[in-house]
């Protein structure tokens, strides 16, 4: 059985697929560049013909300079009744100019009779003439076997013969595809352990979807009966709840699983990767992804933490390193002092647990949890609130006084600001106006310091967060808000509670900006 996996990335094809994923073709150019230097076999582009944008994007990628990769182009066998050489989308593949060609063939007796309605024995032909065809002029036929995992268990020895007479073609590898999804795990091994068997694993791949929460299970459990190449897409993109995650099963099939893989050595590049396509796609990261998550690594309870800190391993299964991620620490009314060192050392703080201010700092973390703060997501408002009972926390300015107004001019909303700051002894008195009273309190009160602190220029807020914490009260409930700033190098959060939002949303922005002049 062979130790090596060829990783068939089809995120350009399936996971465009899915609900909300769109890739210009300026993006796809990107991620074929992408996925080659991180050392991905095979990169599947599309259906050349079906539209502008695929069309587009294979004539441009012809020109790309690929140092690893094989750009493959996607689509299916000959129509029945007609000849390979005659065939309009043969043909389109061939012209697509790519070297590796994928074409998938029915393995269902429903979808043969049913959906191409045509016999068995003229969808057998079919399988083996488009990849005879296509082989003899110079390419690498990759074969799907849609539905292969239904049609198996409708009629297994039918399935199995449409693999052998795409074997019989020419074709370099048949990838046996749950289509639709629901298939378990030992039913899969059992029966991809069967064409293993029969056809060689080196000849055998797999492609899973996550219809029944399994994709990356199916994947796994199918290279461990002797599958050799595994399709899938980044971050789990796809048709109705997605494909195999390639971020969850590259790790397990390197780090679990003792497979060797081409891009095994990009491994730490992985968390960047899986970032990079969530920013194509405008998508926002999933913070629970295995492995590459902004949680995967993160502790909170003090226990975990504590014992995290002396050896890491007692509560995390491999070094975050290895996929490019890092541990962090959580802070919260579970946290004791292991936890509170850990997180401030983690923020470039370097706090004893024995120091006498921990005392205070604890309790005071915890009564704030408590009134409904939470730190979790914001790192700059806990780092000021330990340097304030570290005596560190530098004044900047002070606040005298702010006021919001918001008025409707016929059609149009407005909100005007007005923010009252002492700064290095002088007063500063400034208005400003915008849309809404979160945005016009940002702009005053950047007004009034920006002359003094020039570096303010370079914030920007990124995102603004509201949460009711008890909705019994009505509109007097209780109210968090969180602020997430950048300025272009670096990105921190910032909290704020009050029983009046405009309050918890003045709080949170007057700590984001305290936070960037605290950087120096």
């Amino acid at each position: 059985m062979s130790n090596a996996v060829k990783i068939y990335d089809t995120t350009l094809r399936d996971g465009t697929q899915g609900e909300g994923i769109s890739f210009s073709v300026t993006d796809k150019l990107l991620i074929a560049e992408k996925l080659d230097h991180f050392g991905v076999d095979y990169i599947e582009g599309g259906f050349p013909g079906s539209n502008p944008r695929d069309i587009t994007f294979f004539h441009e990628a012809q020109k790309l300079r690929l140092k690893h990769a094989r750009l493959a182009a996607f689509g299916s066998t000959r129509r029945a009744g007609a000849r390979a050489d005659e065939d309009g989308q043969l043909r389109t593949l061939l012209d697509s100019g790519m070297p590796v060609l994928t074409i998938v063939g029915k393995t269902w007796t429903l979808h043969v009779t049913e959906i191409l309605r045509t016999t068995c024995e003229e969808n057998l032909a079919m399988i083996e003439d488009s990849t005879r065809y296509l082989v003899a002029q110079g390419r690498e036929v990759i074969y799907d076997a849609e539905h292969f995992f239904d049609g198996y268990k409708a009629d297994p020895e039918y399935a199995m013969q449409t693999l052998a007479a795409a074997l019989r073609g020419g074709a370099a590898n048949l990838t046996l595809c749950d289509t639709n999804g629901g298939t378990l795990v030992d039913e899969f091994k059992d029966i991809v352990g069967r064409a293993v068997r029969e056809f060689g694993g080196d000849k055998i791949g797999v492609h899973c979807h996550n219809d029944s929460g399994l994709g990356v299970a199916l994947t796994l459990g199918g290279v461990a009966v002797g599958a050799t190449l595994v399709q899938g897409t980044m971050n789990g993109y796809g048709e109705r709840v997605g494909n195999a995650n390639m971020a969850t099963v590259l790790p397990n099939l390197v780090l679990k699983m003792g497979r060797t893989a081409h891009c095994a050595a990009r491994l730490a590049q992985l968390r960047d990767l899986s970032l990079f396509f969530d920013e194509l796609a405008n998508l926002r990261p999933d913070p629970k992804a295995p492995f590459v998550g902004h949680s995967a690594f993160a502790h909170k309870g003090g226990l975990h933490a504590n014992a995290a800190q002396k050896v890491a391993r007692s509560y995390e299964h491999i070094d975050p390193a290895l996929v490019g991620n890092r541990t962090r620490v959580l802070v919260s009314d579970m946290a004791g002092r292991s936890s509170l060192a850990l997180k401030a050392k983690e923020l470039g703080i370097e706090l004893d647990e024995k120091r006498p201010e921990m005392k205070g700092l604890i309790e005071e973390l915890k009564e704030r949890e408590f009134r409904g703060y939470e730190f979790e997501a914001a790192d700059a408002s806990f780092r000021l609130l330990v340097a304030r009972h570290l005596g560190q926390r530098r004044e900047f300015f002070a606040v005298e006084g702010y006021r919001v107004i918001i008025e409707r001019h016929g059609g149009e909303l407005w909100a005007e600001a007005t923010v009252k700051l002492k700064v290095n002894g002088e007063t500063l008195h400034t208005v400003a106006e915008e849309t809404g009273p979160v945005g016009a309190l940002d702009r005053a009160l950047r007004l009034a310091l920006e002359t003094t602190y020039p570096q303010l220029r370079d914030v920007k807020l990124r995102d603004y967060k509201v949460r009711i914490l008890e909705g019994n009260s009505g509109a007097g409930s209780r109210t968090r808000v969180l602020i997430e700033s950048g300025d272009g190098n670096k990105i921190w959060g910032t909290v704020g509670v009050s029983d009046n939002i405009i309050d918890a949303s003045w709080e949170a922005l007057r700590e984001s900006v305290e936070y960037k002049l605290s950087l120096g």
